[in-house]
């Protein structure tokens, strides 16, 4: 069987020692585990700005890189989902202490002092980790003192009690193949953020999604939390007539009935392939 290469981090030059005798390749390799320094970090299919934008790391998240090119571009695996791709090395830095928080909102600001006046330091988007040391009445503190608005953060453990919520949060953000974030996001990225943050594990592409979530229902079934999936594409379920999903259509996340998006769809070409429920 062929391993995806997606998912497993092999090429024919250098691979993962622990897939020597899976894979083919010159040499095997120890991974180095860094983290995501920056707010969003760009995973790209090669080494190249202009390469294809298969995803985003948010910040804390963790990487095995395997090379470091002398370009600067970093070649490895994320942690939270087994991506496997091409990230800016400025991008990633020392593995600091365990992440405490996360972001839980679509975007917040981290601010110099205990004033929302001040210019803020940094701006990091939904999903992104960051370890608190403290709180104060209205702030989380960080390590470096940056006062990050208490209700945007919710501890690593927390889980939101309704995903589609989380998802319904980042309405209108606009489409970006690839995207994981309030500034751009796909339809499977929204997907895998929204579960991310109620606590479920999810695999980043939709076809991934499709094998591995849920167990199948049917359109006359549909209730809220349900996924639909077409090929290529997924939407969640609000109620039993109304689906959220970030689209090339409305170039955003948005609402719309679910027969609207059904009967568009499959003029487009797509009949809907599975009804899943987690």
């Amino acid at each position: 069987m062929t391993l995806d290469p997606r998912l497993n981090p092999y090429r024919r030059d250098i691979a993962a020692r622990h897939l020597q005798g899976q894979v083919e390749a010159a040499q095997f390799v120890d991974g180095t585990l860094l983290e995501v320094i920056e707010p969003i970090a760009d995973l790209r299919r090669d080494p190249a700005h202009e390469a294809a934008l298969d995803t985003q790391a948010l910040k804390g998240e963790r990487v095995t890189v395997y090379e470091v090119s002398d370009e600067g571009w970093a070649w490895g695996q994320l942690e939270t989902d087994g991506y496997v791709g091409y990230l800016s090395a400025n991008a990633l830095g020392s593995v600091g202490p365990l992440r405490t928080h996360r972001v839980c909102v679509p975007r917040t600001f981290g601010f110099p002092g205990p004033d929302i006046k001040l210019p803020p330091m940094i701006a990091l988007p939904m999903g992104a980790r960051i370890d608190i040391a403290r709180e104060s009445d209205r702030f989380a503190l960080d390590a470096f003192n940056w006062h990050y608005p208490l209700a945007h953060v919710a501890p690593l453990a927390k889980r939101q009690p309704d995903f589609v919520a989380v998802g319904e949060m980042l309405m209108n953000a606009p489409y970006l193949w690839g995207g994981k974030s309030s500034l751009g996001i796909d339809c499977s990225g929204l997907v895998q953020l929204a579960l991310q943050l109620a606590g479920h594990a999810c695999p980043r592409d939709t076809y991934m999604q499709e094998s591995a979530l849920g167990q199948p229902k049917t359109l006359a079934e549909l209730r809220r939390g349900d996924l639909i999936f077409w090929k290529g594409h997924v939407a969640i379920a609000c109620d039993a007539t109304t689906i959220i999903h970030a689209n090339a259509h409305h170039m955003m996340v948005a609402k719309e009935p679910v027969s609207e998006a059904v009967t568009r769809i499959k003029r487009g070409g797509s009949d809907v392939t599975s009804v899943k429920r987690l």
